[in-house]
């Protein structure tokens, strides 16, 4: 399953933006590192048989255009509602995560989630035995994973 977490990320990203968004033509593929000026980034802490984290990096366009679907209203800057509601879809999708995790035996939990702040970020260059990163470019725009997990010591 170690060797599969990209494909299960990519895949509950699609579940969710589906079910929430109603898109379902996703494209993925790996990148080595993202950083862009106008971004929502949004960080889950996994604890279990896995720990790490995983930062969800929305654009603030494509972070508009979700909340603009999701609420049916429409909405030109960042506030905090735009926020809670980026927030939750990073949640919903780990916890889609965790949940295909479970099936194969791997049992964790995530914290809730949190803005993230790379510059505050004290592990930023930690080593993980898992660290990969994504690009999932869909109709409404891209967003970005960075996935940095290990197996317990």
């Amino acid at each position: 399953m170690m060797d599969n977490i990209y494909s299960v990320f990519v895949d509950a990203t699609q579940r969710v933006f589906s079910l929430m968004l109603n898109i379902s033509e996703i494209s993925d593929h790996p990148i080595k590192s993202f950083r862009c000026d106008d971004e929502i980034d949004i960080a889950i802490d996994i604890v279990g048989d896995l720990n790490g984290k995983v930062i969800y990096r929305f654009p603030v366009s494509t972070s508009l255009n979700m909340v603009n679907i999701m609420s049916g209203m429409q909405f030109q800057a960042v506030d905090v509602f735009v926020t809670s509601a980026i927030s939750e879809i990073a949640n919903i999708i780990s916890g889609n995560v965790l949940t295909v995790l479970e099936e194969s035996n791997i049992k964790c939990d995530i914290s809730p989630p949190v803005l993230y702040k790379p510059d505050e970020d004290r592990e930023e260059n930690r080593e993980y035995e898992l660290q990969t990163s994504c690009c999932i470019g869909t109709t409404i725009g891209e967003i970005y994973l960075d996935i940095r997990l290990n197996r317990p010591s």
